[in-house]
């Protein structure tokens, strides 16, 4: 029997049973539409927070402190920080491959009166090429430059949080804030940024040039928390990552047996952590999911073995004048397959209508693919397939004589 007349036989038979076919489809359409939504969910958020590291800066190496030992015992990462302005000066002078350096001091939190109130943020002391680093250009105002870094005058950058909290709409270039009792003068706002993977919000903090910082608000003692450094490409990561660690422990004096006191991290291995754990889940999802697949190919196993009992009449007809039993199991697989495959095709118009409502309602990021969508057609087959072949089978073993004599 030809394909197309195959598929016009099973589609008569789907048309006759109407409801019988939708009860038995709606396994099919739900776990597909959930695998769907929940892939999507899954991409989604590995999307946005490929796009929250790529926020952090361009082609960025970050330089942290290393761990302190207190008799004996390890204190972690960043207890310690023997880094200093000049060894970031230092891998600015020789360094080949990195474009821009940036020394990072910080404080948590900072008192800031200004505006209408008074607000508590955290306070980065950096160099002008720290904008570049980042990439974070200004909205209002400008940046700082190296004169006033050198001379370590009283200005600020603003971050959008802080302009909301103590301004509202009102531009502040030219306000006077009070920054831990220390007049400063506002020389900017930046771009709002939103808030990284974990969760904190990248626009609640103040710049400021680092010399200002340590001299004025944090103390001359203060920890160094970072240097930042960024790469003419992508292509020279790995080669600054090496370069830097061996002119930090040249710095540092460190003999060939002494660990490294500071540790030296790129964009693509914070990268890698997160989306690790964002590929599990959206795995851990799906698989759940897929359940109500497996649930839906048993539905139609069962349909099919029921259909194959109601027509056995007919399948003995069709034997008695010509048709072979690879025949019958054709035309009975085919129904299984077309079965299948229109439930995926109303899975995947249910999990990208909900996919997008989500997206729509509860604000949260969803991506559905193209290669998704092609994998949910072709497991629909495959379900239809797995759990249509042994009702086939059945039906193309019958006796025709058998079948014939059937009530």
């Amino acid at each position: 029997m030809q394909a197309f007349r195959l598929v016009k036989v099973a589609g008569k038979s789907i048309i006759k049973n109407k409801m019988r076919t939708l009860l038995t489809m709606l396994g099919i359409i739900i776990g597909v539409g959930a695998v769907i939504v929940m892939v999507a969910i899954g991409e989604g958020a590995q999307s946005q927070i490929e796009q929250q590291i790529q926020n952090l800066g361009t082609n960025m190496v970050v330089v942290t402190p290393g761990a302190a030992q207190t008799s004996g015992a390890s204190q972690g990462a960043s207890s310690f920080s023997r880094l200093t302005p000049e060894d970031a000066q230092k891998i600015k002078n020789e360094s080949i491959y990195s474009a821009n350096v940036s020394p990072v001091y910080s404080s948590f939190r900072a008192q800031i009166v200004g505006g209408e109130g008074n607000w508590r943020a955290t306070i980065l002391g950096v160099t002008p090429e720290y904008q570049v680093i980042r990439n974070w250009d200004t909205t209002s105002g400008r940046f700082f430059d190296a004169r006033e870094e050198r001379t370590g005058a009283k200005v600020v950058v603003l971050g959008k949080t802080i302009v909301d909290q103590l301004y509202g709409d009102r531009d502040p270039v030219g306000e006077r804030v009070i920054v831990n009792r220390v007049p400063m003068q506002v020389i900017g706002v930046l771009e709002s940024k939103g808030q990284t993977a974990d969760g904190n919000d990248q626009d609640d903090f103040i710049v400021l040039p680092y010399t200002t910082a340590r001299n004025r608000i944090l103390g001359r003692w203060s920890f160094m928390r970072q240097i930042l450094i960024n790469t003419y490409s992508a292509e020279d990561i790995p080669l600054a990552q090496e370069e830097v660690r061996a002119i930090l422990r040249e710095s540092h004096g460190l003999a060939s047996w002494e660990a490294d006191d500071f540790e030296v991290r790129n964009q693509e291995q914070l990268s890698e952590a997160a989306q690790g754990t964002t590929e599990v889940m959206t795995a851990l999802l799906a698989a759940i999911a897929s359940i109500s697949l497996l649930v839906g190919g048993i539905g139609i196993m069962n349909i099919m073995l029921v259909s194959v009992t109601e027509r056995t009449r007919e399948i003995g007809i069709r034997m008695a004048i010509g048709a072979r039993g690879s025949d019958v199991l054709t035309q009975f697989l085919i129904e299984s397959i077309v079965m299948s495959i229109l439930g995926g095709a109303l899975g995947i118009a249910l999990g990208v209508g909900g996919s997008t409502l989500l997206g729509s309602t509860m604000g949260w990021a969803t991506a559905v693919n193209s290669e998704t969508v092609v994998i949910a057609i072709a497991f629909s087959a495959a379900v239809g397939i797995f759990f249509g072949f042994y009702p086939a089978k059945k039906a193309a073993a019958l006796n025709p004589i058998d079948a014939l004599r059937f009530e």
